[in-house]
C-alpha cells in the first residue's frame, strides 16, 4: 500500500525543473589604479587587495549561476572576485574604468553578443557612460538573452520629462537603446532579462519602466520591495524579464546578500551596493 501511495504521489507531483540563479552586483569602483589617476574622479578611493579578497568571499557565498556585475576595471580584477575555477568572465570592451560584464558558472554554454554601445550617449565626455554587456545562454529549454546594464546615476526617482536635473535628461536618452533591444528580443521570441544597476527606483507608474514595457509585458522582481542594504531603501539594482522568462522567474526567491562589515568606511571599501539575486525554474 505504501509503495502504491508513493507512486500516486509521484504521478500527482508537478514536473521537475532546473533552477538558474541570476544576480546583479555593482562592485563600486573595483580598481587598483592609484588615487589621483586621471581616469578616476578625485573622490574615488581604490580598493585594497584585502578588500578584493573579502569581495571574493561574498561572491562564493552568493553562489549564483550568472552574475551581472558593474564598475569593474577589467577582466583580471573580475577574475579576482569571481574565481576562474568556477566562472568564465565576459566583460565589455569599453575603455573606461566602470565596465559591465558577466560571471558565468562553468557548465553553462553561452555566446557573447556585441556590446550595447548605444547606452554611451555622451561618448566624448571625459567620464563617459558605459556600454551594456550582452550574452546568450544556450539552455536545453532554449536561448536566454541577458543584458548587464549600468545606467546614469543621479535620477533615482525624479520625473524624466519635467526634471531640470541633467542626470535625468541623460537617463532619458538611454531609454531608446534599451527599448530597441527589448523590441528586437520580442520579435525574435527569445526569453530575456535585463540585469544590473539601473540607478532608478521604478516604483508605481514610473515613466522609465513604462517606457521599457511599451512593447509588451515585463516583470521586475524587485517591485514593491525595499532593500536592507546599508540601512535600507528603494532598489536601484533590478532583474527585469520578458517573453518566456516571465514564466520561468520566481519573484518570491529575491534575496539581498548584506555585508557583515558595517560603517561608512566599509561601505566605500566593499561596495555601496549589495548583490541581489532571484531564481528561475526552467521547465524540463
Amino acid at each position: 500500500m505504501g509503495i502504491i501511495l508513493l507512486i500516486l504521489l509521484c504521478l500527482a507531483s508537478p514536473a521537475s525543473s532546473r533552477e538558474l540563479k541570476l544576480a546583479a552586483w555593482n562592485l563600486s569602483w573595483l580598481t587598483l589604479r592609484p588615487a589621483g589617476d586621471p581616469a578616476l574622479p578625485p573622490d574615488v578611493e581604490p580598493k585594497r587587495l584585502e578588500d578584493i579578497d573579502l569581495l571574493r568571499s561574498y561572491a562564493l557565498r552568493l553562489d549564483a549561476d550568472v552574475i551581472a556585475f558593474s564598475e569593474v576595471d577589467g577582466l583580471e580584477l573580475a577574475a579576482r572576485v569571481f574565481p576562474p575555477d568556477r566562472y568564465t568572465i565576459h566583460i565589455t570592451a569599453d575603455g573606461v574604468v566602470q565596465r559591465a560584464g558577466f560571471a558565468i558558472r562553468h557548465g553553462l554554454a553561452f555566446r557573447a553578443n556585441p556590446d550595447l554601445v548605444a547606452l554611451d550617449v555622451h561618448p566624448k565626455a571625459r567620464f563617459h557612460l558605459r556600454s551594456a554587456a550582452d550574452i546568450t545562454l544556450d539552455l536545453p529549454q532554449g536561448a536566454l538573452r541577458l543584458l548587464a546594464v549600468h545606467l546614469k546615476s543621479g535620477c533615482s526617482h525624479d520625473p524624466l520629462a519635467a526634471s531640470r536635473n541633467p542626470a535625468c535628461a541623460t537617463l532619458a536618452e538611454q531609454l531608446p537603446p534599451l527599448q530597441d533591444w527589448i523590441e528586437t528580443r520580442r520579435r525574435e521570441g527569445v526569453a530575456f532579462a535585463l540585469i544590473g544597476d539601473f540607478n532608478r527606483w521604478m516604483e508605481g507608474r514610473d515613466p522609465f519602466f513604462q517606457g521599457l514595457a511599451q512593447s509588451g509585458p515585463l516583470l521586475r522582481v524587485t517591485a514593491g520591495l525595499y532593500t536592507p542594504c546599508w540601512g535600507g531603501g528603494g532598489f536601484l539594482d533590478h532583474i527585469i524579464v520578458g517573453n518566456a522568462a516571465l514564466n520561468w522567474i520566481r519573484p518570491e526567491t529575491v534575496r539581498v546578500l548584506t555585508y557583515r562589515e558595517t560603517g561608512p568606511a566599509w561601505k566605500q571599501r566593499l561596495s555601496d551596493h549589495c548583490p541581489i539575486s532571484a531564481r528561475m525554474a526552467l521547465p524540463d
